[in-house]
């Protein structure tokens, strides 16, 4: 099977969509939303997935990706229009992170066992919060 590699070339459109929900003139209800309100949406879509992921059916995982993607790029939204951060930042921020917890993949570091990897991730945890 050929691996298709991960594109996110409908991110843009789907950014602009977000944006546009959340003008003057875009959907109330969107308009409406603060991170406090949301919240709770956040949580049901969450248990939702995680329902589609136990029964197996691709479609149905996918359509609850895209309705977590959509709670998740709401919220940088709303921190965007406060000022805060935008969906750069926080892909920024994680993609940082995965690369600095994961050094055996770029960095060279050498590769254990599932439970060296866990030791691993844990220490430069730690090493980030006492930075």
């Amino acid at each position: 099977m050929t691996r298709k590699k991960a594109t996110g070339h409908a991110l843009p459109g789907f950014l602009e969509i977000i944006t546009r929900l959340r003008a003057k003139d875009g959907c109330p209800w969107d308009r409406k939303q603060t991170p406090a309100t949301i919240k709770k949406y956040l949580l049901e879509e969450t248990a939702e997935l995680v329902e589609a992921i136990d029964e197996g059916d691709p479609t149905h995982i996918c359509e609850e990706i895209g309705d977590m993607l959509y709670i998740l790029t709401m919220l940088c939204e709303m921190f965007r229009e406060q000022g805060e951060f935008d969906v750069d930042q926080a892909l920024t921020t994680i993609s940082e992170k995965m690369i600095r917890r994961h050094p055996h993949v770029f960095a060279g570091g050498p590769t254990g066992d599932d439970e060296a990897l866990k030791q691993q991730w844990e220490a430069i945890k730690q090493r980030e919060r006492h930075q």
